[in-house]
């Protein structure tokens, strides 16, 4: 495996995760998010070169340490361009869908996600998808109204369902989940009755 994905979490009063990828060749390597308590993800980037800072999406609980973990590492920090404005001095550039990102040997792929933000993204790594708050174990994440919802399961199912079923999904918040066990949850989902404005925190059992 070119590539090693290190979790770091449960972070924070919101139990966030951060992301190490580090390229096993070169020791390169990108931190996904910047919640509060990121010392315990600096600490686990010592010993790698930290090529860049990728955020999955606008909300505040992913950005709580952004100031800390661009002095630390000193690394630029990236982000879709749905997402960039109240950020906008911090970010170096964007991200669009299906952008590669080298890093050593290892590609990382960019998977434009919208639902949660417009501009949320997950990345693929080497059988691995870092989903931020877009897909969790059990359902999707937070939308904030139904059209939000609507586009988020469509993110799901047309790019995230879609990879191989032994895919692992690590989230933004909480435990590991694989495709094939979202695309169980999901089916159960599609096959039920739903009222027009359903929204919120939303579960694929229902």
């Amino acid at each position: 495996m070119a590539a090693e994905v290190i979790k770091v979490g449960p972070l924070g009063p919101y139990a966030n995760n951060a992301y190490l990828i580090v390229d096993s060749g070169t020791k390169r390597s990108v931190l996904v998010d910047a919640p509060f308590e990121s010392e315990r993800a600096i600490e686990a980037a010592r010993g790698t070169d930290v090529q860049m800072i990728i955020m999955t999406h606008r909300h505040g609980d992913h950005w709580a340490n952004i100031d800390l973990v661009k002095e630390k590492l000193a690394a630029p920090v990236f982000c879709h361009e749905d997402d960039r404005a109240p950020y906008k001095a911090k970010v170096f550039d964007t991200l669009g869908d299906h952008a590669e990102i080298p890093i050593g040997d290892t590609r990382i792929l960019v998977l434009h996600t919208p639902g949660h933000t417009p501009g949320s993204i997950c990345l693929l790594v080497d059988g691995v998808l870092i989903s931020g708050d877009t897909l969790f174990p059990g359902g999707p994440g937070r939308s904030d109204n139904p059209a939000a919802l609507q586009q988020m399961i469509a993110s799901i199912t047309s790019k995230l369902l879609t990879l191989p079923e032994d895919t692992a999904v690590y989230p933004g918040h909480g435990d590991n989940t694989t495709i094939g066990a979202s695309k169980r949850e999901y089916a159960a989902f599609a096959a039920k009755q739903h009222p027009a404005d359903l929204s919120g925190d939303v579960t694929w059992e229902g």
